[in-house]
């Protein structure tokens, strides 16, 4: 865990020169949701097979958490390409395919200067080496940094909801409960802990005793074990409230009060910056809200005080803030808390244990 934590550090550091590049927000889903790259063919988009070489077409997980690449063919031969670094959500990079390498270019304002960060890929089969180098008027302005990615399969077809086979339900809040630490473990114990649990509601207040703001902890479930399953929850949102739920610890779930605000992949039940609600279902702040997933195959379904907002739909990669980058393994369920006030209850996780 403290290599982790250093090279998380590093990253962090290394990859933006201003926190506006590393959490680079867009309300437009083509940049992290390519319409070549989202068609639902058998042979264009995510369902297609992976190409054998070159990286159009390609999606990557890349060797630290929260790191993604994907990379659609655009017109005369230019790529669209988007990045996910650690944070934030998918922004779009120039990208050029070059000699079998792939060359990613992104531009950063340091103090006066204008400083260029050059990616570089080579693709090896199913795995891939990057090295990404710094440099301002040809003067390398920092040590090169060098990770790797691994391909990411092509999503399984769009599964059939209405003949899914549920297991046991897992009750991970319920009327009377006041132990928190039954099913739930603070991420980060340095941090201010407001999370309290009391007769089953789950409330965490990041106003700290000397009524000052507090950069929260997180909260995720003891259990890391899950993998496609039905997630039933009511939650409640502070006035301005921001929080989020990730499947698996890897794909949020935006919780936030945007009642007054258009739709968007940033917003109330979008899957956090990947995929937009069809509809606005929420409900103004202060009001207790219904809250339905489901996570299967690569797809998730998300309904909103009972009505479906997004309809199976296919999940490209992990989103901001993941545990991981990897989309095959088992994970917890975890709630943000770092940012704003907010309240959950009656919270059941049941899985999928197979297809009729």
């Amino acid at each position: 865990m403290k290599t982790y934590a250093r090279v998380q550090r590093f990253l962090l550091a290394t990859s933006a020169l201003a926190v506006g590049v590393l959490f680079f927000q867009t309300k437009n889903d083509a940049v992290a949701n390519c319409p070549k790259c989202t068609a639902t063919s058998a042979t264009t988009g995510p369902y297609a097979p992976s190409p054998k070489s070159g990286f159009a077409g390609t999606r990557w997980a890349l060797s630290f958490a929260g790191g993604w690449i994907g990379i659609c063919p655009g017109k005369d031969g230019k790529l669209n390409a988007s990045m996910l670094w650690i944070g934030g959500n998918p922004f779009p990079v120039n990208a050029i395919e070059r000699g079998g390498k792939l060359i990613i270019t992104r531009e950063h304002k340091e103090k006066r200067r204008t400083v260029i960060e050059t990616i570089t890929g080579t693709r090896n089969g199913d795995t891939a080496t990057f090295t990404q180098t710094w440099a301002s008027e040809g003067r390398e302005t920092r040590k090169p940094n060098k990770f790797t990615g691994k391909l990411i399969a092509p999503l399984p077809p769009r599964p059939d909801l209405s003949r899914l086979v549920f297991g046991e339900p897992i009750k991970l809040l319920s009327e009377g409960d006041n132990s928190l630490e039954s099913n739930w473990i603070p991420m980060n114990r340095r941090a201010f802990n407001g999370w309290t649990l009391k007769n089953g509601v789950l409330d965490n207040n990041v106003i700290g005793p000397d009524r000052k703001r507090k950069h929260g902890t997180n909260l995720r479930t003891k259990a890391t074990n899950f993998t496609d399953f039905l997630l039933s929850t009511e939650v409640n949102m502070a006035s301005s409230g921001n929080s989020g739920i990730y499947l698996r610890g890897i794909y949020e779930i935006q919780m936030e009060d945007s009642f007054d605000a258009p739709l968007g992949n940033l917003h109330m039940g979008a899957l956090y910056g990947r995929i937009t609600p069809s509809t606005k279902a929420e409900l103004p702040a202060g009001k207790w809200q219904k809250v339905q997933i489901i996570l299967i195959d690569r797809h998730v379904s998300v309904t909103l005080n009972g009505i479906k907002i997004i309809d199976n739909q296919p999940i490209l990669g992990i989103t901001g803030g993941a545990l991981s980058s990897n989309e095959f393994q088992p994970g917890p369920l975890y709630l943000q808390g770092d940012h704003t006030n907010v309240s959950y209850r009656n919270m059941t996780l049941t899985p999928i244990i197979g297809k009729k």
